[in-house]
């Protein structure tokens, strides 16, 4: 079982920057891949990116890509996703989300139906 709590969420103008943190318990957190889904009003959940359980892969949709940043530390059991040049359009509600892999270098699609844990999720709005 593994419990999720995302943070760092707010406000921004166009433009801003914000850091997403997620905190996981999980008792082995270096056998999870994890990701980043966000959901906007009206709107379907949209895979943002991904990260390996090693850490060493990542993926990104192209509508983040150069903008958006993921990285965890196994460690501390905690992932981020560092969020720069934010537009109105990336407005929405962010999830953070795990499922367990078989290899440390295994990526996991940005499929919704690829990761069994998910977060309760923090805002994010950029206004312009």
């Amino acid at each position: 079982q593994v419990q999720l709590v995302e943070s760092g969420g707010g406000s921004v103008q166009a433009g801003g920057s914000l850091r997403l943190s997620c905190a996981a318990s999980a008792a082995s957190y270096l056998t999870y891949a994890m990701a980043w889904f966000r959901q906007a009003p009206g709107r379907g959940r949209e895979g943002v990116a991904r990260i390996s359980p090693g850490g060493g892969r990542t993926g990104y949709a192209d509508s983040v890509k150069g903008r958006f940043t993921i990285s965890r530390d196994n460690a501390k059991k905690t992932l981020w996703l560092q969020m720069n040049s934010l537009k109105p359009e990336d407005t929405a509600m962010y999830y953070c989300a795990a499922d367990l892999a078989g290899t440390p270098g295994y990526l996991p699609p940005l499929s919704e139906r690829g990761y069994k844990y998910w977060g309760q999720g923090t805002q994010v709005t950029v206004s312009s």
